[in-house]
């Protein structure tokens, strides 16, 4: 039997033979179950305690970069100083000491200021009298912590988006592979890591170091390696086929952290770094390989006003609604220098 009588125009009843009864009944159960919860259940339904939950793929930003949570919080920009020694060279303070009243050399310092845009951000969820009580019936599921609970992923997803490559819509928000004024390097590498022949890989090894302390101006060593995903998955072939002893991924972490001296020496796989899936954005479309120094004084970014909630609340007690928000920045590179790009397309 039909849940709903089919009328026509008119609002005529229509008496429909078996197979259109059979197709009405499927596109019933078809609009009803797209996004709504009401499903029919037959004596031998058995209704699950526990709800399949939509996945996405996720990455932590803090193990990425530093992270400054709450710190100006409703801030429309965050303005940064940078110190710099304008001193010369140190010969020029050596002094001739037969000569009296000669000047001497000065030493003096200069200061210039960068500043980043901060971003609010804020989503209403809104639920009715009779949703509650719906939903209810079922069970098993909760309306108002399936609308919170994706907000919540929506904000999380969002800064872990910006964290990588920034803001679509605004220039200003840059992310860790989208930095304007860090240097690229084409020549280290050229293909995939986990490709590359013994004496590729032996050379690589010999040369990304020194290609960073060469731009550095031997001032930093790096801390982090982060690599396309896809090359990463692939590092766990061995260099050659007569000597396994060592994967490449443990070749090449044991080699950062003997070059750099520090044994926490982390290399990361980051999805966003794989062409196939930056192909989008303005300016990359490329494999992207990045060397830095992980310290919130060379680049960093800011969550002023980390995810909160407001009550919820009702003017008539018929509809509820509340509203998530929060602030952010896009990620920056105060010592670009101490930051290396190695790409190849």
């Amino acid at each position: 039997m039909l849940k709903t009588q089919v009328t026509n125009s008119k609002g005529n009843h229509i008496i429909l033979n078996d197979a259109e009864e059979k197709q009405v009944n499927f596109n019933q159960k078809q609009i009803n179950n797209s996004t709504g919860y009401e499903i029919d259940v037959t004596t031998l339904t058995a209704i699950s305690k526990r709800i399949v939950e939509q996945k996405f793929f996720t990455l932590a930003p803090a193990d990425y970069m530093p992270l400054r949570v709450g710190e100006n919080p409703w801030a429309a920009d965050i303005l940064t100083y940078r110190d710099f020694s304008l001193s010369g060279g140190f010969e020029e303070g050596i002094i001739n000491t037969a000569s009296s009243g000669a000047r001497l050399a000065q030493a003096d310092g200069g200061v210039d200021s960068v500043t980043v845009p901060v971003i609010s951000w804020a989503k209403g969820i809104e639920w009715s009298l009779p949703q509650l009580q719906q939903a209810k019936l079922a069970g098993n599921w909760d309306i108002v912590v399936s609308k919170e609970r994706a907000r919540k992923k929506d904000w999380d997803l969002g800064i872990q988006k910006i964290a990588f490559l920034g803001s679509d819509s605004n220039t200003a928000v840059q992310g860790l592979l989208t930095q304007g004024d860090v240097t690229a390097n084409t020549a280290v590498i050229t293909k995939t890591i986990s490709s590359m022949t013994t004496s590729e890989f032996d050379g690589f090894l010999r040369a990304i170091i020194n290609a960073y302390r060469v731009n550095s101006a031997y001032t930093s060593m790096p801390t982090h390696f982060v690599m396309p995903e896809a090359d990463y998955q692939g590092l766990i072939s061995y260099p050659d086929s007569t000597y396994s002893l060592k994967t490449k991924l443990e070749i090449l972490t044991d080699n950062f952290k003997l070059i750099t001296q520090n044994p926490n020496f982390k290399i990361l796989p980051c999805a966003y770094a794989d062409k196939a899936n930056n192909a989008a954005v303005v300016g990359l479309n490329k494999n992207r390989y990045s060397l830095y120094n992980y310290d919130e004084d060379s680049a960093r970014m800011d969550i002023p006003v980390d995810y909160t909630n407001t009550l919820q609340n009702t003017v008539n007690g018929f509809q509820f609604q509340n509203v998530g928000y929060g602030q952010f920045t896009g990620f920056k590179a105060y010592r670009p220098k101490e930051m290396l790009y190695f790409d190849w397309s």
